[in-house]
């Protein structure tokens, strides 16, 4: 059997294609999309529209038939799978916890500057450290990594540097205790269509059902919340030994002086997810905070 798999064409995206198709033991044939959050490299993403801009030309390929699966960083992905289409395996994730490359975070001078497109990693470093300065970052990891020459520290995802063979430029990883992943973060999702029957079965042998039901969780956080990577906001869902879920969630204002959190423990994913939202929404008052942010991101944010 071989499957086409739909991927930008960054070496994260075909390395993460690659281990996928390792794990399939199937032949993949690479499809390489170019996505307008990789043709628009000094546009801000949520001025492209926020979450979604690298993966809806993505999916597109799946659902017209130019690919059978989409092979796709959970993190990218927005919290409602298109029509037609179905998240048919997350396998065993990676680490979730962002990295600091170029200094750790005590060690950073006053009024250091850290680069980062990401508002939510921006909100927290700021409730730690209100003294950081901060700029954008876009482009694929070397690219990212050649930035760092210029700035104190850069911001990146751990799972992306260990993908690539480059964790070695890791000056701290931050604890989720400190900073709180995107939803997703560490994760790959493989889409298919939804009426691909023999597609789905084959896919679905690399499902890891703890990482799914974490990755299910974040995301009911997210859809409930209603917005994406161009809020500040974050999840991480962990299995307990009892098999219930753990959720932790943060909601920030951008600069990160207003930083609400909170966890709850239950055993259905999008239940769990969906009263976390609710609890920072109208429990803690993050609904005025997002009714204030919105058109903030629009103008005025760092990308994802």
């Amino acid at each position: 059997m071989t499957l086409r798999a739909a991927t930008r064409g960054s070496a994260l995206a075909r390395r993460q294609t690659e281990i996928v198709a390792d794990m399939l033991d199937v032949e993949v044939e690479p499809v390489v999309i170019s996505t307008v959050g990789d043709r628009d490299q000094d546009v801000p993403i949520h001025a492209m529209g926020g979450q979604g801009v690298f993966v809806k030309e993505v999916q597109a390929a799946v659902l017209d038939g130019r690919a059978d699966v989409a092979v796709h960083s959970a993190k990218d992905l927005p919290s409602i799978t298109p029509d037609g289409l179905v998240m048919a395996a997350v396998p065993e994730r990676g680490d979730v916890r962002d990295a600091l490359v170029g200094g750790t975070l005590e060690g950073l001078a006053v009024a250091a500057m850290v680069a980062t497109g990401s508002v939510r990693r921006r909100a927290q470093l700021s409730w730690l450290r209100p003294d950081l300065t901060f700029t954008g970052l876009r482009g694929n990891i070397d690219t990212r990594l050649a930035k760092a020459a210029g700035v104190d520290a850069i911001v990146v995802a751990a799972a992306a540097l260990d993908r690539v063979g480059r964790s070695d430029v890791i000056a701290e990883l931050l604890d989720v205790d400190l900073v709180l992943p995107q939803v997703g973060q560490g994760a790959l999702a493989i889409e298919c269509r939804a009426d691909d029957v023999e597609t789905r079965r084959v896919v679905g042998r690399i499902e890891h059902a703890p990482s799914r039901r974490a990755v299910d969780c974040e995301r009911a956080y997210l859809a409930a919340i209603g917005g994406g990577c161009d809020l500040p906001v974050g999840a991480y869902a962990t299995e307990q030994r009892d098999g219930s879920l753990l959720l932790r969630a943060v909601m920030a204002s951008l600069d990160g002086r207003v930083l609400l959190r909170h966890a709850d423990e239950g055993g259905d994913p999008a239940e769990l997810g969906a009263r976390v939202a609710r609890h920072l929404l109208d429990g803690a008052g993050g609904r005025a905070l997002l009714d204030d942010l919105l058109p903030m991101t629009r103008t005025e944010a760092d990308a994802p």
